[in-house]
């Protein structure tokens, strides 16, 4: 008989007063008594409507059986089948945007704790099960990968699966993409990604650091070494501003540059290499999960910290538990405001000049339009400002490689099969859709795989 509570099993915390002031995960996972009873309120429908909502095609209703039977060995096998990084996703995934979202139990009462469930399978792995994964045959072909953020390791990951010879070509000094320099630790520990990528290793998958595609080597020379296929999954770097007077103040930060010197250079050690500028008082423009990760990272800085957003609580893009973490970490929301000018002295920001907005019809997004209120400017004080309003692709690999064509946006452009519009270039994630979540990225670079998988058979006939 399913558990018919209608709310899910409570996730432990750290108390708000307490975690912003440290870095260790908030969220401190179920235990396997609270996994299996959140699994038993699993209906395990039919027709499985949560599946439709999962971008990577996870048996949902199947590994949580296998939870609710205590079977928590052979439900990590099940996830493993269709995701390279369960232990993220179980983390970061805006699950009620996506599986949760369909899920019966939420008609009367909460969804399932899906993300929960598969978050507490993929740690209990880590911690209990040692075998290294096999490394498949290998079939004589090569691939490059174009950056190792989540949709290019899932791209390789399934590639290497179908025993493809694999290279991973990184910018940075380690891989990972956004989840080691865009997700703070105490969202989604390194430690977490360092082992889903370890795995990848395991099975035959090879990563390049320091290696920036078109200046170290090029597209085309890749071909030349005889990889037969790529994939671009470089992400969406280009941080925008907003062009308003004053955005080159001192003390005026991007949120990937802002998150970047936080997470991957570790900003917040006492002696960091990379020091960042610890503000008394904090400004964050934008109201997306970049915006809540920036306030909080500054928070746990030492800032007193507002976040200023031109639109309702109601239209907030942030995930819901984000935006009450930060809620619980005493940062303030300036909410229904946009800033038009900043302030200085010396050269440094001393405050943030704003206006009031009022929601007006819908726009192409859906959302009410803000609108101006007349007579409504004011200031607010503040050492240090962030941008966070969104990153667009840069413009290196498309700049150095012929006969690929992008949209107005700068993004790349992919025909259903996620080919570009050069033969045997392939891509995925916010290169192609512009700034997105972690498991969208991921099935696209799943999609991709099976498209390089076809195009190469194919073409060995």
């Amino acid at each position: 008989m399913p558990n018919m509570n209608p709310e899910r099993v409570k996730m432990p915390v750290q108390e708000g007063e307490v975690r912003s002031h440290n870095i260790e995960e908030v969220a401190l996972g179920y235990t396997k008594e609270m996994a299996m009873e959140e699994a038993e309120r699993c209906l395990n429908c039919k027709h499985m409507p949560c599946m439709q909502g999962c971008p990577v095609s996870i048996h949902i209703p199947a590994f949580i059986e296998q939870v609710k039977e205590g079977n928590f060995e052979e439900a990590y096998h099940i996830i493993k089948k269709t995701s390279s990084l369960p232990a993220v996703c179980g983390r970061v995934c805006p699950q009620e945007n996506q599986c949760e979202k369909y899920c019966v139990r939420g008609i009367k009462g909460e969804s399932v704790g899906i993300g929960r469930i598969e978050r507490f399978v993929a740690d209990w792995a880590r911690d209990n099960l040692k075998e290294e994964a096999l490394k498949p045959l290998k079939n004589g072909h090569k691939v490059a990968i174009v950056g190792a953020g989540p949709s290019g390791l899932t791209c390789a990951g399934d590639l290497a699966k179908l025993g493809y010879d694999v290279t991973v070509f990184e910018a940075l000094h380690v891989a990972g993409g956004v989840l080691v320099y865009g997700i703070p630790e105490f969202r989604l520990p390194k430690k977490i990604v360092q082992h889903e990528i370890d795995s990848l290793k395991q099975m035959g998958v090879h990563i390049e650091c320091d290696c920036v595609i078109g200046r170290s080597e090029t597209i085309d020379e890749l071909f030349e070494e005889g990889y037969e296929a790529i994939f671009v999954g470089s992400g969406a770097g280009l941080p925008n501003f907003m062009g308003i007077e004053g955005e080159n103040l001192k003390g005026v930060f991007s949120a990937n540059e802002y998150l970047t010197r936080f997470n991957l250079m570790k900003a917040y050690e006492e002696n960091s290499d990379t020091p960042i500028y610890k503000a008394k008082k904090c400004i964050v423009v934008g109201g997306g999960n970049v915006a809540m990760d920036a306030a909080r990272s500054a928070r746990r800085l030492g800032a007193d910290v507002t976040i200023v957003y031109r639109r309702s609580m109601e239209e907030l893009p942030a995930r819901k538990e984000e935006v009450e973490h930060a809620m619980e970490e005493a940062i303030h929301f300036h909410l229904l405001t946009n800033p038009v000018k900043a302030t200085g002295t010396d050269g440094w920001i001393s405050s943030l000049e704003c206006v009031e907005m009022e929601l007006g019809e819908a726009d192409a997004s859906g959302r009410r339009r803000p609108v101006v209120k007349e007579n409504s400017a004011f200031s607010l004080e503040c050492d240090c400002l962030i941008m966070a309003i969104g990153t667009s692709p840069n413009p290196l690999i498309r700049s150095t490689t012929e006969g690929l064509e992008t949209n107005p946006k700068g993004c790349l452009i992919v025909d259903e099969k996620a080919m570009t519009t050069r033969e045997g270039i392939f891509a995925g994630g916010d290169a192609v859709s512009g700034a997105a979540t972690v498991i969208q990225a991921m099935g696209a670079g799943k999609k991709a795989a099976q498209s390089i998988h076809e195009y190469l058979t194919e073409k060995s006939k």
